[in-house]
């Protein structure tokens, strides 16, 4: 499975201030992880980050290209994308849109159940839906999601009665 290289890291939901700053909704880990880049795209353009800083769960962003409340305003509802080659993963670490789509693999009989369809963000923890016979929502801890191999494209779990 191709990777993608640019991937969906949040949304310009309004403009802050009059510099021609924007808010933007992060849809990554954390807003701080936002804050770490020198370019965003966005609308199929680099923009150069000239500040960026956390506000209320938000990310209050200012570009070299955007001038003033005018331009920045030309950019509210656009969707932020990040360069996959600007980020270093720890080991063990992967972007959702890498597993999603993948085969969820029962660990004990080796048998596919389904294809990762979403991941759900809850605050105790993600929720990967399983698509099949039956639809399963399994816990992404440690002890139900065994592996997950972006590599050889497979998500190994382990299932418990009922689940």
């Amino acid at each position: 499975m191709e990777k993608k290289r640019f991937l969906e890291a949040g949304k310009i939901t309004n403009t802050h201030g009059v510099r021609g700053e924007v808010k933007i909704e992060p849809w990554c880990d954390s807003a701080h992880f936002l804050t770490g880049f020198e370019k965003l795209y966005i609308n199929n353009n680099a923009y150069s980050v000239s500040s960026a800083y956390v506000h209320k769960n938000s990310v209050i962003a200012l570009f070299d290209e955007v001038s003033d409340i005018n331009a920045a305003m030309r950019l509210k509802g656009s969707v932020v994308f990040i360069d996959r080659e600007d980020v270093k993963l720890e080991e063990g670490e992967y972007f959702i849109a890498d597993i999603i789509g993948l085969p969820v693999i029962d660990e004990q009989s080796g048998e596919k159940i389904g294809e990762l369809k979403d991941v759900l963000e809850y605050p105790a923890s993600r929720i990967y839906v399983v698509s099949g016979e039956p639809e399963r929502l399994i816990p992404a801890v440690p002890e139900f999601v065994r592996k997950v191999d972006t590599e050889n494209g497979a998500v190994y779990v382990r299932l418990i009665e009922g689940m």
